[in-house]
């Protein structure tokens, strides 16, 4: 889903919209916030109070508009608001140059793990779509690591019938996750 109908989809009362908007600037949108407040949990706040204002002004949001300039000024005023509220005010100038490059370096390491938990999100949600047996060899294989023989063992099959399980559920997923990534 792309930007248009996803601003489309929430100014008739479709979350998922925002869900798309959510998945596609979350983590652009927490490093900038980052960035400016210094701080882990303050830009998290930030960045959630800035998709939740998204979501009420999105009615007065002009659909012909790009949404991403529009919610990155969202993002940057609501992270400014909430460190002159919370009085925790630092200046990258007045920083030593390792403690500002600590900083860009800390948040290159939030930007990852935003971006490992929005996949890892996917991966469970593509593995609820499977069938219980598929989403049973795949856990077997790939989060407990067990061989195939282990898993025919498990499950009282032929190796044989492990391997087409396996490759039928890779296959599913694959074409899953394939379409939630398409634009």
């Amino acid at each position: 889903m792309d930007d248009h109908e996803a601003v489309a989809r929430l100014q008739a009362g479709d979350l998922r919209g925002l869900e798309a908007l959510v998945r596609r600037y979350q983590v652009q949108a927490l490093r900038a916030a980052f960035l400016i407040a210094g701080e882990r949990a303050l830009a998290e706040d930030a960045v959630q109070e800035a998709f939740l204002r998204l979501y009420r002004g999105i009615r007065r949001f002009d659909p012909g508009r790009p949404v991403a300039p529009y919610l990155y000024r969202i993002v940057v005023n609501t992270t400014l608001n909430l460190v002159r509220r919370e009085g925790r005010d630092f200046s990258l100038e007045q920083m030593p140059l390792q403690q500002a490059e600590a900083l860009l370096t800390q948040a290159e390491t939030v930007e990852s793990e935003v971006e490992r938990a929005l996949l890892a999100a996917q991966i469970e949600e593509a593995l609820a779509a499977l069938s219980p047996r598929q989403r049973a060899v795949i856990v077997q294989r790939y989060y407990l690591g067990m061989s195939e023989r282990e898993m025919a063992r498990a499950f009282g099959v032929s190796r044989g019938t492990i391997k087409r399980l396996l490759h039928n559920a890779r296959r599913r997923l694959r074409r899953i996750l394939g379409e939630e990534r398409r634009p």
